[in-house]
C-alpha cells in the first residue's frame, strides 16, 4: 500500500508564502510523475505543476512565476513553494503520485493521492 501525506498549508496573509511538502511512503519501487492540484469546494480539482522523475516541469499558466514545484527522489518527496499569495489560491492542495510497486513479480503502475493540505490567504 502506497500513503501521500501532504503538509505545510494554514493561514498566510496576501503577498505571503508557503511550502508544502508531500511524503509518499509504502512499497514504492519508483515514483514517476509527480504533481500538485488544487481545488476548492463545489469545482473541479485543477492542475498547479508537475515534476517528472527527471525533473521536468510542468505549471499552469496562471501560476507560473510565483510557485516552483521541486521533489527529491532519494527521499520519495514533493514540494511546492508558493510565493506572493493571493486569496484567490485559497484552496485545498492535493499532491499526486504515478508510483510503481512490486508485488509477486510483478509490476504495478497507478495514481495515488493524498488527503490534502488547506491553504488560506486572508488578511
Amino acid at each position: 500500500q502506497v500513503q501521500l501525506v501532504e503538509s505545510g498549508g494554514g493561514l498566510v496573509q496576501p503577498g505571503g508564502f508557503l511550502r508544502l511538502s508531500c511524503a509518499a511512503s509504502g512499497s514504492i519501487f519508483s515514483i514517476n510523475t509527480m504533481g500538485w492540484y488544487r481545488q476548492a469546494p463545489g469545482k473541479e480539482r485543477d492542475l498547479v505543476a508537475t515534476i517528472t522523475s527527471g525533473g521536468s516541469t510542468n505549471y499552469a499558466d496562471s501560476l507560473k512565476g510565483r510557485f516552483t514545484i521541486s521533489r527529491d527522489n532519494a527521499k520519495n518527496s514533493l514540494y511546492l513553494q508558493m510565493n506572493s499569495l493571493k486569496p484567490e489560491d485559497t484552496d485545498v492542495y492535493y499532491c499526486n503520485a504515478e508510483v510503481v510497486t512490486f508485488t509477486r513479480g510483478q509490476y504495478y503502475r497507478m495514481a495515488y493521492w493524498g488527503k490534502g493540505t488547506l491553504v488560506t490567504v486572508s488578511s
